[in-house]
């Protein structure tokens, strides 16, 4: 499997980067490369051109701003997976980071690279719905933010214009009196989730939910916000009975996917099994 010709670039700034997208019509984007290679090669994706971004050093790093935790976008998922701050702050980002794929994949891939591609089966984009994340965007007009449930628009479809930069993610630290949780089904082979559930809770002074979150990857053409479900947890007590009809009565999807590793009416049945688990498990440590 051989890829298409095509020019390389590699820029050493991210005006350098802004300035090859607009000189350069369809060029992509290249900084860990696990997702645009294998397609590549597979001839799916044909760029003329490649700007390899992976070495610009100030697009890379976790640190905090204000109250939310600031993600350069390429930042490796081994760097988030294994940082004290984001397990102390936004804990929900650096548990997922932990599940993609191996560690071959964790030391290489970006979570720029990751969102911008926009597999339907990645980890990360119910993770950054559900955590109410902001994706930093950056072109030769300027900078604009885009919530994390506006930025993922379909399959391999995001909000992302064909000469930006995604800069950064700004994360919220999960609020006080909170617990989440990632779980999932796995492909074998791939590490991709056949179906996987997100979860934050939220407990008032009175220990019911003041908030929730329920976000999917994996079954449907880009990350699912069960935003029903949460609502129906708001304000309630929050156990196991309870958990268990807020999903069973207000999850709704309508078209879930179906392919060769799950049919669509199975993994409706794992996003109901692995909601629940999810919350159980947001609410068990929310507790602790």
């Amino acid at each position: 499997m051989f890829p298409a010709k095509f020019d390389y670039y590699r820029a050493s700034t991210v005006q350098e980067a802004l300035d090859l997208l607009d000189a350069h019509d369809e060029a992509k984007l290249l900084a860990g490369g696990h997702s645009l290679i294998p397609m590549m090669k597979l001839r799916l994706a044909q760029p003329p051109a490649l700007i390899d971004i992976g070495r610009i050093a100030e697009l890379s790093g976790i640190s905090r701003d204000g109250s939310s935790m600031r993600i350069g976008a390429l930042t490796r998922h081994a760097e988030i997976a294994a940082s004290e701050l984001l397990h102390r702050e936004c804990p929900l980002i650096a548990e997922a980071a932990s599940k993609i794929g191996d560690p071959q994949v964790r030391n290489k891939g970006t979570i720029g690279g990751n969102i911008a591609h926009a597999d339907p089966a990645s980890d990360l984009p119910a993770v950054l719905i559900a955590s109410g994340a902001t994706i930093h965007l950056l072109a030769a007009g300027g900078s604009r933010e885009v919530a994390a449930g506006e930025f993922f628009v379909g399959l391999l479809t995001t909000a992302l214009g064909a000469n930006e930069v995604i800069t950064h993610l700004s994360v919220p630290a999960q609020p006080a009196n909170s617990g989440s949780s990632y779980l999932k089904v796995e492909h074998p082979a791939s590490g991709y989730a056949v179906c996987g559930a997100a979860a934050i809770v939220t407990l008032g002074a009175d220990g019911n939910c003041s908030a929730a979150a329920l976000c999917y990857n994996g079954i449907t053409d880009s990350a699912c916000n069960a935003e029903a479900v949460a609502g129906a947890l708001a304000g309630g007590a929050l156990d196991d009975a309870t958990i268990g009809a807020a999903v069973d009565d207000h999850l709704a999807i309508s078209d879930p996917l179906g392919d060769v590793h799950a049919s669509g009416e199975y993994r409706l049945h794992l996003a109901k099994v692995y909601g629940k688990r999810a919350l159980k498990r947001a609410r068990d440590r929310a507790r602790a």
